[in-house]
């Protein structure tokens, strides 16, 4: 690791959401505790609204891309400058003094991890879920807890399999437990409920272990996209 002090990169992809960007990005310079967040990278998947203008108005750099979350995510980790990479999705809100908290991590051996969720919401069916990443394990880790993993292991590790449409996520922390110590930070990132209250809790939450199934039963990435928008996708 550097002995000098790390910096750390923000990577945000997104496409179409022009309210949440704004929102995610004041959280960021609300909530950050210090001056060695490097950059903002927004990575926009081809959006037809707002969000680039808006990126670009509270602060980050705007990267075109071809539309898909871990194409997106590939493109700004192979942008970014920082020691640190903090992969963030536009509607999971960081906490407070969140790169204190990965600075910390990563000075006590950490190069990989990410924080607890709480859900914008006060469902107990919700909460329960929210409650369940304080547990190490990987079966337990989804996106939107946000991910922190030096610029070294990323791409030491080939970065995400761009084949997953959806669950690009879940399929890199896997490699990545087999091979580093995960942290899980204490603090919460806050995430939206939105699509859950839209499309009933319980179900909604049964389509996405039904995902996680397939996925230890061998399922093809197309396999687990083709179930995301039968089932999912609004």
């Amino acid at each position: 690791m550097s002995t000098s002090q790390p910096t750390i990169s923000i990577i945000i992809p997104v496409l179409n959401k022009a309210n949440y960007i704004k929102k995610v990005l004041l959280a960021i310079a609300k909530n950050a505790g210090s001056n060695r967040i490097k950059e903002i990278l927004v990575i926009d998947g081809g959006s037809t609204d707002q969000t680039p203008i808006n990126a670009r108005e509270y602060g980050a750099t705007v990267i075109n891309s071809k539309k898909g979350r871990a194409v997106q995510m590939n493109v700004g980790a192979t942008k970014a400058t920082g020691e640190i990479l903090y992969f963030l999705h536009v509607d999971s809100l960081p906490p407070k003094n969140f790169d204190l908290a990965i600075f910390q991590a990563f000075e006590d051996g950490h190069e990989v991890g990410c924080f607890q969720m709480r859900f914008n919401s006060d469902s107990r069916f919700l909460k329960f879920f929210a409650w369940c990443t304080r547990i190490n394990h990987q079966i337990c880790r989804g996106g939107d807890q946000s991910m922190f993993i030096t610029n070294k292991v990323f791409h030491e590790n080939n970065g995400f399999n761009e084949n997953y449409i959806i669950y690009e996520d879940n399929e890199f922390i896997g490699r990545i437990y087999k091979l580093k110590p995960f942290k899980i930070i204490p603090s919460a990132v806050t995430t939206s409920a939105r699509r859950y209250e839209e499309r009933g809790m319980v179900m909604l939450q049964w389509h996405f272990g039904m995902i996680h199934l397939k996925y230890y039963m061998g399922a093809e990435p197309h396999e687990l996209h083709q179930y995301y928008l039968r089932y999912i996708a609004l």
